[in-house]
């Protein structure tokens, strides 16, 4: 398990995840100018953005093995890496519904909802693209949503739950929906991803 844990990064993991909390809760409610394409512009906040690191280095750490191999390995690996993305994911979702229950403060909602749904957009890409490509398009995903995620109104359109204030329901049941679905396909997908079969 120790090699397991060296392998696939988790004490920078944590660190990573420690430090998103922290600095989305001291900064998390500054505001980025991102030009809108379509609609109106709103508020991109920078915690749309920084939650994004801990799925970033979780995809890192997937991806340092030999992912042919650690398919067929006789060690449950795939389960291992699930789990510890479904923790992180878990964390992130216990957080939002909590706060948002108690009435906390918004940011706090938002950070966990976004650190959850991250998580679980991780889990679905890696399986499918390898671990390069899907970090690009982890990494384009809120950039995606601020440009062309916002109604005329000025509100977030339904599909751009990271844009979605603390208050939104739908964001945080599309979440709730996206984290047992994603683990479930890392589970359960059994072909090698694009990279490996070159293409």
């Amino acid at each position: 398990m120790i090699w397991w844990c060296k392998a696939r990064a988790v004490p920078a993991l944590l660190a990573t995840l420690i430090a998103t909390i922290a600095l989305g809760l001291l900064i998390g409610d500054a505001q980025l100018p991102v030009p809108a394409l379509t609609g109106a512009s709103g508020d991109f906040l920078i915690g749309h953005l920084i939650t994004l690191a801990p799925a970033i280095v979780l995809l890192y750490g997937t991806g340092r093995g030999d992912l042919a191999t650690e398919t067929v390995a006789s060690r449950p690996l795939r389960v291992w890496d699930t789990a510890l993305a479904g923790a992180i994911g878990l964390l992130g979702l216990s957080t939002a519904v909590v706060s948002r229950l108690a009435d906390a403060d918004g940011l706090t909602t938002v950070l966990g909802r976004n650190l959850a749904g991250y998580t679980a957009l991780a889990l679905l890409l890696m399986p499918l693209l390898g671990q390069h490509l899907s970090t690009s398009a982890l990494a384009c995903i809120p950039l995606v949503c601020a440009a062309t995620g916002w109604a005329r109104n000025g509100q977030p359109d339904y599909w751009a739950w990271i844009l979605h204030p603390a208050d939104s329901l739908p964001a945080l049941l599309l979440v709730t929906a996206l984290l047992p679905a994603g683990m479930a396909f890392a589970l359960t997908w059994r072909r090698p991803p694009l990279t490996i079969r070159g293409l």
